[in-house]
């Protein structure tokens, strides 16, 4: 078989010559106990960095047979640099990483068996997050279970490390939303797929670029992407304050009609006002958020744009 590795870089400099490194002796091994052919590709897709990735990503491709560089026009974002790799990239199977070295390569071995016994998806999941900090590993976790509660098919875990077969990534191209998250997306494909299980390691060198701000804003696209439970939400929300409004105008009618205890005050006047009115702008918040993907959806604007390809 020919396998194709995709790994989306974005100012990744310090850690890309390590990276190939790992991934040529690995691609070494595989080729030599009869797993994957010699035509087997690794392609680096520059996110725009600003930093020497793509310098590095040229030298690496002069260097080595098996290296191959995409360089998106600008930056666009880990997805879509992933989708551009996997759009692009040649081969019967391709596996998408990061290029930071914090998933096992070692892993893609178990992911070429399991693809020779027929499972046409194969997903890449955490054992655990000891790695993470305990702030960080309480809101992934509690992310995975929301989307689950809200109906989104998602693999509790899993990021983006996965085999995919070529007939997987064909059908994926079907899937032409602007706001990309696939780890919702992947799934909902629906051929044969399993899981092959790996321990997180620390960052062998460089910064995340996924820091807080980004990991929420990236959750909550997800959220908004595959499910309407939110917008389920307000209604039951409207439904509840109606009803409990009901009961609380019957009350106060009573207290007027048939005891001394009526005190006029602000509080009764002023607290509700503040209360609907925030549950209103909280409601039209999130109508906007369904109503500002729509317009983004409706500009059929390109996803990203290859300036190069080596």
């Amino acid at each position: 078989m020919n396998l194709s590795v995709v790994l989306p870089c974005y100012n990744e400099e310090e850690v890309l010559e390590e990276t190939a490194s790992r991934l040529l002796r690995l691609f070494a091994d595989l080729e030599e106990k009869g797993k994957i052919s010699a035509a087997s590709k690794i392609y680096f897709v520059d996110d725009g960095s600003r930093d020497r990735t793509w310098e590095i990503i040229e030298t690496l491709a002069d260097t080595h047979e098996p290296i191959h560089g995409i360089k998106l026009s600008r930056n666009r974002g880990h997805q879509n640099a992933l989708l551009a790799g996997l759009y692009t990239a040649e081969g019967d199977a391709l596996v998408s990483i990061d290029a930071d070295l914090q998933d096992d390569i070692d892993v893609i071995e178990e992911m070429v068996d399991r693809y020779a016994e027929g499972f046409e998806i194969v997903y890449g999941v955490r054992k655990e997050r000891k790695t993470d900090t305990a702030f960080k590993r309480a809101t992934a976790e509690g992310f995975y279970r929301i989307m689950h509660l809200m109906g989104v098919d998602i693999v509790f875990n899993h990021a983006d490390y996965r085999l995919m077969s070529r007939r997987a990534v064909e059908e994926l191209k079907n899937y032409r939303e602007v706001n990309l998250f696939l780890r919702a997306m992947v799934p909902m494909i629906g051929f044969r797929s399993t899981r092959v299980y790996y321990d997180r390691a620390e960052r062998f060198a460089g910064e995340s670029k996924y820091p807080l701000r980004k990991m929420l804003s990236f959750a909550w696209d997800g959220i908004t992407s595959f499910s309407v439970v939110p917008l389920r939400l307000i209604t039951a929300t409207g439904l509840i304050i109606f009803v409990i409004s009901i009961f609380i105008s019957a009350w106060a009618v009573w207290i007027k009609l048939f005891t001394d205890d009526a005190v006029p005050g602000w509080a009764s006047t002023v607290l509700p006002i503040y209360f609907i009115g925030g549950i209103q702008v909280f409601s039209i918040g999130i109508v906007g958020e369904y109503i500002g993907k729509m317009y983004m959806e409706t500009k059929q604007r390109p996803r990203f744009i290859i300036e190069t390809v080596i």
